[in-house]
């Protein structure tokens, strides 16, 4: 299993795809946390003037913006996974590491592992990305910025665990689905399109809301405990979101679900 764990940090840390994606990640979630720092910093006295408007308690935007990292940014582990898989089978990758390792089980678990740190490590860039321009922009506007707050710090962790189980879930995608252009749109579509109106439509009736909770971006937010797509008042009718625990579960078995599902149908097959 070391060696596997060691061949799998290699292919990784030896390619650009990891850090293009970090890069990527960090202009996109600084940019947005900065962007809601601002307007809800700058605004959040007009806002509560205007009976009509979304309404954001003072208390939770901090929280939201710095969970930007995982409302907008989840997508980047989840594609690195995939691609972690696709590559390989797309440029024949595969071959040489499953007769070097025969026991193709072991080569997923030490590629679940190696991604899975990846992800946590994205968080962690991801933070350091919505904390270092959303913190001082909230504090230049009047707001309290919350770094002395424990519940800042923990919520910093379950960020760090999302991201890493969205790296796990990619990898268990792109198991399952081994042909890259094929998993990479599946991912997008999903993410982008398929999910967010589930959600938006899962929205409109309790009980409706109580299935809808327990979608993976749904799960993700419950178990960063913050997100701009979940916190403003009166979202979500009179039904309460999972607990952070149960979302991270939830999350957790979506993770083993496709991992599972991969492993013993296509992960097994044949290859040339």
């Amino acid at each position: 299993m070391i060696a596997a764990l060691r061949s799998e940090v290699v292919k990784l840390a030896t390619t650009r795809l990891w850090w293009v994606l970090a890069l990527i990640l960090i202009g996109y979630v600084g940019f947005t946390a900065a962007l809601l720092a601002g307007l809800f910093g700058a605004l959040g006295d007009q806002l509560s003037a205007q009976p009509n408007a979304p309404q954001l308690p003072p208390e939770t935007i901090a929280p939201v913006v710095y969970s930007t990292v995982t409302a907008v940014g989840y997508v980047f582990p989840l594609i690195l996974g995939t691609l972690a898989v696709t590559s390989e089978v797309r440029y024949q990758t595969l071959t040489p590491t499953f007769l070097a390792q025969p026991r193709r089980g072991r080569v997923l678990g030490a590629k679940l592992i190696v991604l899975g740190v990846t992800g946590a490590l994205f968080g962690v860039i991801g933070l350091v990305a919505s904390l270092g321009l959303g913190a001082p922009i909230l504090a230049a506007t009047g707001t309290d910025a919350r770094l002395a707050d424990s519940e800042t710090w923990a919520l910093a962790g379950r960020v760090v665990l999302a991201m890493a189980l969205w790296a796990i879930i990619g990898v268990g995608v792109g198991s399952l689905i081994q042909n890259q252009v094929a998993a990479i749109v599946s991912v997008l579509a999903f993410t982008q399109f398929v999910e967010p109106v589930l959600r938006f439509g899962t929205s409109i009736w309790d009980w409706t809301a109580a299935v809808g909770r327990f979608l993976p971006g749904a799960a993700s937010d419950a178990l960063v405990g913050a997100s701009i797509f979940t916190s403003f008042s009166g979202v979500g009718g009179t039904v309460r979101p999972l607990e952070w625990w149960q979302g991270g579960l939830v999350l957790l078995a979506v993770a083993a679900v496709v991992s599972v599902i991969g492993y013993v149908t296509a992960w097994r097959r044949d290859i040339t």
